[in-house]
């Protein structure tokens, strides 16, 4: 039946429907029947982050996964998403709740990422790990400004270690603007499988930023 509608439907008034069907009766779906497993980008990057002892050294305890769609980092993750309330406030979530807390794929979509940095920062245990995971302008827009070819949700772009105005934030930056009291455990660019460079062309493998900081008050 969604195939009809897109195949019968101008390119602009699919986008529309497209955004109305998952912000409106997604949420209701999901809030009554649950969410099914999906393999996205966290799946992706399970293999490269297996051999590098990433859950190990990062996931133990318990964990939150903000904006997980279907596609949860472990099995000790609580996922949230947006039939479960807004992510940039997490209200129904108290100070100092998960050892860690993750987010892949959604603060490029996110009005004030700021506000969502330090509500994901407020969740977090001391001593425990704050894990992002974005889309890299270079691996996966391969543009410099907006709008993103591959995502109409996408508000800005990303960067690891500078911002490029008028569309671009370096998050490394963003973070050292937003939060105290952390250190940067790692930033990296994540490109394992990527090979496809040509802009056209939507790219292959990873294509992330990933970066995981250590929540250092109260220790």
């Amino acid at each position: 039946m969604k195939s009809l509608i897109k195949k019968i439907t101008p390119k602009p008034i699919w986008k529309l429907v497209r955004i109305f069907y998952f912000k409106l009766f997604k949420k209701i779906q999901y809030r009554i029947i649950g969410r099914s497993l999906e393999h996205g980008e966290t799946e992706k990057a399970k293999g490269r982050r297996l051999r590098e002892g990433f859950f190990e050294k990062y996931c133990q305890g318990k964990g939150l996964d903000v904006g997980f769609g279907g596609d949860l980092l472990s099995e000790n993750c609580r996922g949230w998403d947006y039939e479960h309330g807004d992510a940039r406030y997490l209200y129904d979530i108290k100070d100092s709740t998960f050892d860690f807390v993750y987010s892949s794929h959604l603060l490029e979509e996110i009005d004030n990422p700021d506000i969502a940095l330090k509500t994901w920062y407020r969740v977090l245990k001391p001593r425990g790990y704050l894990i992002l995971y974005l889309p890299d302008r270079e691996l996966f827009e391969k543009r410099k400004t907006l709008p993103s070819r591959w995502n109409i949700c996408h508000k800005r772009f990303f960067l690891l270690d500078r911002d490029d105005p008028p569309d671009t934030i370096g998050i490394i930056p963003l973070i050292q603007r937003t939060l105290s009291d952390f250190k940067i455990i790692y930033a990296k660019e994540c490109k394992e499988g990527h090979t496809i460079a040509d802009p056209e062309i939507r790219s292959d493998g990873e294509y992330s930023i990933e970066v995981v900081l250590k929540k250092e008050y109260g220790t």
